[in-house]
């Protein structure tokens, strides 16, 4: 899933607190940046490919 860096605490939170049962296999959630996204269909990258 990618979110912007300014809704990706909400986001966490939300899947945090739907997932969460307490029981080993609850899972992970990874953050990382995101460099840079290119549409192929029109070689639009950066915000205009999104």
């Amino acid at each position: 899933m990618i979110v912007a860096t300014e809704d990706a605490a909400s986001v966490i939170e939300t899947i945090c607190v739907v997932a969460r049962t307490g029981q080993v296999g609850d899972g992970k959630i990874f953050v990382s940046d995101l460099s840079d996204v290119v549409r192929i269909r029109t070689g639009e990258s950066g915000e205009q490919a999104i």
